[in-house]
C-alpha cells in the first residue's frame, strides 16, 4: 500500500508558522511530508528538518520531496530526541510543527495492527524495527488491574473493569492475537446500545494502547519546553493534537510558559521569578473548518496550538 497522508488544517498551519526565506524549520513527524511540502516550497535559502521513527514514513517523505533535497535533512528519530539532535548540530531554529496525530496509512494498513477496522496482527508499533513492546505484548501479558488502569486512563473509557477482565478471561483459552479478536472480545463486553452508538466501540481501548504502546504522553511537556528554548525570537511553534490528554498537556505548557508569573493564586507576591517566554498566538486551539470534517473524517477532532517565542 502506497503511503497516504491527507494534512490536517494544511493552510492554517502554513499561515501559522510564518514561514520565512531563509528560516530553519523542523517537522517533528514528517509521514508523508504533506505538511512539510508546503513548508520547502516557501524556502529560499532556509532547511528544513524532519523526523519520524517510522521507516515507511522516512521513504515516503524522501520521495515526496526529492525535488528539495537540498534543502532537507530526514532522520529516522523519535521526536521526543530530536531537541538534543538539534541543540547539538543546528542550534536555534524559526519554526517547529508537531502533528501528534497517527497517520492514514498506518490506520488503513492492517498489518500495523493500529485499527479495529482491518484485520491483522496486534504491533500499533510507530517504529516497526524498534524492538520494543507491541499492543500483543500488553493485551497477552498486563494484569487485569492494569489494563483496566491504562483504558481508563489514556482512552477515558467507562467499561475498563469489563473490559479488561474479559481479556484475561479469553487469553486464558488461547493468546489474543489479531485486532479483530480483540475488537470482539470489547464489543461483546459492552451494552448492545453503546456498541451501536459509538460509531467505533473499540476506538478508545485501541487508543489506549496506541498511547501505552509508543509512550505518546511521556516526555511530552519537557519535550515542548525543549523545543521553545531552541526558538529563536518571533520563531513559532504549531502543534496539531487529536485527543484530550495531549492537548491538555499541550495547553498548560503554552500557558505556563506565556505567563509572568506562576505562583498559586493566593500568594501574596511574586517569589517564583518565571518570566514568560512565549505568546500566545492562538488563545483558543483552532479547529478543522466544517467543509475539511466533511472531506476528511479524520480531522474532526484535530486542535491547532500556536505560540510565538518572544
Amino acid at each position: 500500500m502506497e503511503f497516504k497522508h491527507t494534512p490536517i488544517m494544511l493552510k492554517e498551519v502554513i499561515e501559522g508558522l510564518k514561514i520565512k526565506p531563509n528560516g530553519i524549520y523542523v517537522d517533528c513527524t514528517i509521514g508523508g511530508a504533506g505538511h512539510s511540502l508546503e513548508i520547502v516550497k516557501k524556502l529560499k535559502n532556509g532547511k528544513l528538518y524532519g523526523f519520524d521513527r517510522d521507516e515507511e514514513a522516512i521513504e515516503a517523505s524522501q520521495n515526496r520531496l526529492q525535488n528539495y533535497l537540498d534543502k532537507v535533512v530526514i532522520t529516522k528519530m523519535n521526536y521526543k530526541d530530536a531537541p538534543k539532535f538539534l541543540k547539538e548540530n543546528v542550534g536555534k531554529v524559526d519554526g517547529v510543527l508537531i502533528d501528534l496525530g497517527i497517520s492514514s496509512y498506518q490506520i488503513d494498513e492492517g498489518k500495523r495492527g493500529f485499527s479495529f477496522l482491518h484485520n491483522g496482527r496486534l504491533d500499533m508499533r510507530m517504529g516497526q524495527d524498534e524492538d520494543t513492546l507491541t499492543a500483543y505484548d500488553i493485551v497477552n501479558t498486563y494484569s487485569e488491574e492494569k489494563l483496566k488502569e491504562i483504558f481508563f486512563k489514556y482512552g477515558e473509557e467507562e467499561f475498563s473493569k469489563i473490559i479488561a477482565k474479559n481479556i484475561v478471561k479469553f487469553r486464558q483459552e488461547k493468546k489474543i492475537e489479531t485486532t479483530f479478536e480483540l475488537r470482539d472480545i470489547i464489543e461483546n463486553s459492552l451494552p448492545k446500545k453503546v456498541v451501536y452508538s459509538r460509531g467505533g466501540a473499540s476506538k478508545k481501548v485501541f487508543q489506549a494502547l496506541r498511547i501505552e504502546v509508543n509512550g505518546e504522553l511521556d516526555g511530552l511537556d519537557e519535550c515542548l519546553e525543549e523545543f521553545i528554548d531552541l526558538l529563536n525570537e518571533g520563531g513559532r511553534m504549531a502543534v496539531l493534537t487529536f485527543h484530550s490528554l495531549e492537548d491538555r498537556i499541550v495547553k498548560n505548557v503554552f500557558k505556563k510558559e506565556s505567563a509572568d508569573c506562576i505562583c498559586p493564586p493566593k500568594t501574596p507576591i511574586c517569589i517564583c521569578h518565571h518570566k514568560a517566554k512565549i505568546k500566545l498566538v492562538t488563545r483558543k486551539p483552532i479547529m478543522a473548518s466544517t467543509e475539511e470534517q466533511k472531506e476528511n473524517s479524520r480531522s474532526t477532532s484535530a486542535k491547532l496550538r500556536i505560540i510565538e517565542r518572544i
